[in-house]
């Protein structure tokens, strides 16, 4: 093969043609990929380094259900974790209207004044026919977000389980990476969603009412056993005196109960958000405990019964996503479908039929 002479070294020469054995999609494939894990890592460093506008933007990115930042949320999440685990983890719970967005916000400047750092997840319901969410925290939390130490990030609820959204947690890791030493988690107040926040704090606060028939319904072994801390909130005016019959009978409720694994005595205490009062003697509350579960070792046992409940979790959530996504599942579920509407079979054996095509029975 004779080569070309040049008549000037500007001259371009012929390249070498891409082989036709090289796949063009994988090969974009694996470009994205480059360019996700470099832009992820890099997203990571500022975390770390405090930067609120990229720890909004990783949040964004483990809660999203893209394909393309499932690589990006991995590698966030884990870059993350070495640098968890220092922050008090509180969760606050309360029937709509008890005022806990108000309280949080007392309580939070309080904390602020105190030279903490402190970042508010509130999770917002979602409406399961829009699937829209009106995430208004922000706006009910007027001068809490407007300081430096404080982040504030409402969350859509979305279709999880008790109405927490599904990445709360890894929210929760990410924020603490990012150097918030105080983590509140507020709930929706509504259904199984205080089990689960139960699940992924250190401290549980619940925030009842005292002039809303409030006392009986909040009488029930399972939310008073969860709970680390009843307040009796919007103790102010007029009704200062009712909520103070209220504290008399919680108080007198909880001697009914069994003592927790944590040794710690569950108290009772009036407040207000609206006026500030009370907020003190919470917190002084919230120290206690903490001294109290570090010294003993149940913080860190705690924690790692935890994970044990999100690892279990997880397993399930991805389960039923498998199982849903099938699309041998989806044809035979119309046919059983159709059966159990002629009234051909019973609900169980559809089910057994479906979960047969998994092999789960």
């Amino acid at each position: 093969m004779t080569k070309k002479k040049r008549a000037s070294a500007l001259d371009e020469v012929q390249g070498i043609e891409d082989p036709n054995g090289i796949n063009a999609s994988l090969a974009k494939s694996l470009k994205a990929k480059r360019k996700t894990k470099n832009s992820a890592n890099e997203l990571l460093k500022e975390v770390l380094n405090g930067n609120v506008t990229a720890l909004s933007q990783a949040i964004t990115i483990i809660e999203s259900s893209h394909p393309n930042d499932i690589t990006a949320a991995k590698i966030l999440i884990n870059g993350c974790l070495p640098h968890t685990g220092n922050s008090k983890r509180i969760g606050i719970t309360g029937v709509p209207g008890v005022g806990k967005s108000t309280f949080i916000e007392s309580y939070g400047n309080h904390l602020v004044n105190q030279g903490r750092k402190l970042a508010v997840l509130a999770v917002d319901p979602s409406s399961s026919i829009s699937k829209g969410s009106i995430l208004g925290d922000k706006t009910r939390m007027e001068t809490l977000v407007k300081s430096e130490n404080v982040f504030v990030r409402p969350t859509a609820a979305g279709t999880a389980l008790g109405g927490v959204a599904r990445k709360t947690r890894e929210t929760m890791l990410l924020c603490e990476a990012a150097g918030y030493d105080t983590i509140i988690i507020e709930t929706v107040g509504v259904g199984q969603s205080e089990t689960m926040v139960h699940s992924m704090v250190d401290f549980f606060m619940l925030l009842k009412l005292s002039n809303a028939g409030d006392e009986l319904q909040g009488i029930k072994r399972g939310i008073m056993e969860m709970a680390d801390l009843i307040v009796i909130n919007k103790a102010d005016g007029d009704n200062l005196k009712k909520a103070k019959l209220a504290q008399t009978e919680f108080k007198r409720a909880l001697h009914l109960f069994p003592s927790k694994e944590s040794n710690f005595q569950t108290e009772v205490l009036l407040a207000s958000g609206l006026s500030n009062e009370g907020i003190e003697e919470i917190d002084n509350v919230i120290a206690n405990y903490f001294a109290q579960v570090n010294n003993s070792g149940y913080l860190n046992d705690k924690r790692f019964e935890q994970q044990l409940f999100w690892l279990k979790y997880t397993v399930e959530q991805r389960l039923f996503e498998h199982f849903y996504t099938n699309p041998k599942i989806l044809r035979e579920f119309e046919k059983q479908k159709e059966l159990l509407k002629e009234g051909k079979i019973t609900a169980f054996e559809a089910a057994e039929t479906l979960l047969s095509l998994q092999n789960l029975t």
